[in-house]
């Protein structure tokens, strides 16, 4: 499960509105209109940043839009979403699949938008997928990927033996020890289980040589701090975790979809990175501040 999906689940069905209130009852928001839409999020930074940007988006292009961002889990937001308590809910493709579909075994992003569209409980829509993921990867330091010309999983297969570090459930999960080995042919592999979710022990074992891969979630800031190479993945063998904007479908007005499909071209996976390092690192920055600077940054606002 990604770090998004994660995160949300663990805080459970509590709801903690901001910006418009404290609950999702009596929002601002005009369900009639598709001039005016309420934004929401999972109570977790990365999305809450992402709410923002595409809600700031659509401002600037005359929606009115209100905020109830740190709503808490799926099972808590999707019926929201159904009822049209809030209009718009930036996800991460392959765990909103999942949880609709528990036997979703979709991998590459057409596959998943294909039974996503399909899945959706009636009166939402999926727009557009942005490039950027928050998925399972795996990484190596930047003198081990030199050394070895490693730039995709399968560049392993040129090593005579390689360790490779995530949570316990990787040695048996379909999209782990066995993916590797089935969907990559790596029969080179140690496990080297660490139960932290790709964090500073799992970090630290990859950086002194104790393991030679690692599990990070995709827009950890370690990355992109110590200079880690992700891996590609070119046989999919994690789902398709895109961010997606699950929307209202009466609210889909040819502006709105349009602004959202703009913005979600732009977006990365380093830009998520960049986002949870500002909010997460020394600066701790405000979610609303990185979205604005972002939509700045990328000629969405003046």
């Amino acid at each position: 499960m990604i770090a998004a999906a994660a995160a949300a689940v663990a805080v459970g069905l509590t709801l903690a509105g901001c910006s418009t209130g404290n609950s999702l009852g009596g929002g601002s928001g005009d369900s009639g209109s598709s001039d005016s839409l309420t934004v929401g999020s999972a109570n977790f930074p990365e999305n809450v940043a992402l709410a923002y940007v595409y809600g700031q988006a659509l401002e600037a292009d005359g929606v009115k839009v209100s905020y109830k961002v740190n709503i808490g889990a799926r099972a808590a937001y999707i019926p929201a979403l159904e009822k049209g308590e809030v209009n718009l809910i930036p996800e991460y493709a392959g765990s909103i699949l999942s949880f609709l579909d528990k036997n979703a075994n979709q991998k590459s992003s057409s596959e998943v938008k294909s039974a996503l569209d399909a899945k959706l409980p009636k009166g939402l829509s999926a727009t557009d997928f942005a490039e950027a993921a928050d998925s399972d990867s795996l990484n190596v330091t930047s003198d081990f990927a030199s050394k070895n010309d490693l730039k995709s999983i399968a560049d392993l297969a040129k090593l005579p033996s390689v360790t490779v570090t995530a949570n316990p459930e990787f040695e048996t999960r379909p999209d782990g020890i066995p993916g590797l080995k089935s969907v990559y042919g790596l029969n080179n592999i140690t496990f080297s289980p660490i139960n932290d979710g790709g964090g500073p022990a799992t970090l630290k074992a990859l950086l002194d040589g104790t393991t030679q891969v690692a599990d990070i979630y995709s827009t950890t800031p370690s990355i992109k701090e110590n200079k880690l190479v992700t891996l590609e993945d070119p046989k999919n063998l994690f789902a398709s975790q895109q961010v997606v904007p699950i929307v209202t479908t009466a609210k889909l007005s040819d502006k709105v979809k349009a602004t959202l499909n703009k913005v979600s071209a732009k977006l990365t996976t380093d830009d998520l990175l960049d986002f949870n390092t500002q909010i997460s690192g020394d600066a701790k920055a405000d979610p609303k501040t990185v979205a604005a600077d972002w939509l700045k940054k990328n000629g969405f606002t003046k």
